[in-house]
């Protein structure tokens, strides 16, 4: 056996053999792991503690949660206006930046070293720690003087989502705990709980319970998709006259713009209705692959290239990189397609949500409208002077 033992009171990640037994003794919540290996989430008196078996192919997993900080420990009280922001730099996370900013919080974002550093959060007025969830023991000098921590963090395609998205996260909120949070808001997915087949989806609904279980006041929001992820997918492959690739299925997503998600997210900082709460976030409107793909055809008033992929040959191309240990995480992201196959909506009612938020909902920007101004001030003027989008990876 052998331990990881992070800096900061009560912070322990621990990596040792399972004892023989163990599973009759306790609830299991079963994650699909990364390179076909299964992640358990075993909860015993109320704790939690990462545990590896030796099996070949599978990995258990108990999470044992330290108990949260007493609130009456001494020492300098922490503003309640003070927030760190993991995952900043991403689509959500400097949305969240700039509104918190704008709504008047101290905001401090937690960003990995790298060669270029991110200056527009500072130029924007925002705190950079740095910080990596990749390791443990950078996280709780991160924490301190924080009251809240907003995490919409989340891998980027060259990264290990079990890593990032599971140990991570799990690191993230133990720190919390440990240093006395108040408030802890996660971006999860649409319905992850109902699809453990796809691993992204499985570790967020195992993070959602081991947030639940911590102690920690907590926001849980369920996305369901941006409205970025369309110009990358969609609308700049079609200005640029390049294929655009679709699927034939009829699974409608309801589209929502970053900047909105951002506002209801301040909004839940300042409403105890959203304590120890799980909200799907949800657009106006549900649209398929080939509904967004007209629109933006009529935006930019010309033909797409569109080459569509059958679900059934993602499904099966998946099934063959799962069988190559090097092609394991290319085999997780096409996870997906068996969510695309089923032919759901992507979408909720949000009545309650906007009551809960104070949020009129018809200030909600649309994906019509969006996609106009985008196509009439943007994307065209870019296309006039050859300019190229190099991200389309928008998803939370």
């Amino acid at each position: 056996s052998h331990k990881l033992i992070s800096s900061g009171p009560a912070l322990v990640l621990a990596l040792e053999h399972c004892p023989p037994g163990i599973a009759a003794m306790q609830q299991s919540v079963h994650c699909s792991g990364l390179a076909g290996q299964r992640l358990h989430t075993r909860r015993a008196a109320g704790a939690f503690l990462p545990i590896r078996t030796p099996a070949s192919r599978s990995t258990r997993v108990r999470v044992y949660a330290n108990a949260p900080a007493s609130a009456a420990a001494t020492g300098t009280p922490v503003p309640k206006n003070s927030v760190l922001v993991v995952g900043a730099t991403g689509t959500l996370g400097r949305q969240i930046v700039r509104r918190a900013l704008d709504d008047g919080y101290d905001v401090r974002c937690l960003v990995r070293p790298r060669p270029n550093p991110a200056d527009f959060l500072r130029d924007w007025g925002a705190k950079v720690v740095n910080g990596d969830l990749t390791d443990p023991a950078s996280i709780p000098a991160c924490l301190v003087g924080v009251n809240t921590v907003i995490d919409c963090a989340t891998a980027r395609p060259e990264e290990s989502t079990r890593k990032v998205d599971w140990e991570g996260k799990v690191a993230l909120i133990q720190a919390a705990q440990a240093m006395g949070i108040q408030r802890y808001v996660f971006f999860s997915i649409f319905e992850c709980d109902k699809h453990p087949q796809v691993p992204l989806m499985n570790i967020k609904a195992c993070t959602e319970q081991f947030l639940e279980s911590s102690g920690l006041d907590y926001t849980t929001f369920r996305l369901c998709g941006f409205h970025q992820a369309v110009i990358g997918n969609y609308a700049v492959p079609i200005l640029e006259e390049r294929s655009v690739w679709g699927t034939n299925d009829e699974t409608r997503t309801a589209y929502l713009d970053s900047q909105d998600v951002a506002k209801m997210t301040v909004a839940a900082l300042r409403s105890d209705k959203t304590s120890r709460r799980t909200l799907t976030l949800s657009g106006p409107k549900a649209w398929t692959t080939k509904e967004v793909i007209e629109l933006c055809e009529k935006m930019a008033d010309t033909n797409a290239k569109v080459t569509t992929v059958p679900t059934w040959l993602l499904k099966r191309t998946r099934s063959v990189l799962r069988s190559m240990q090097w092609a394991s995480d290319a085999a997780d992201r096409l996870a997906f397609a068996e969510v695309l196959s089923n032919n759901e909506v992507w979408s909720a009612d949000m009545t309650e949500t906007y009551r809960l938020l104070d949020i009129d909902p018809g200030t909600v920007t649309t994906l019509e409208t969006y996609l106009q101004d985008y196509f009439s001030r943007i994307l065209k003027k870019l296309k006039e002077v050859g300019a190229a989008a190099d991200r389309t990876n928008f998803y939370v």
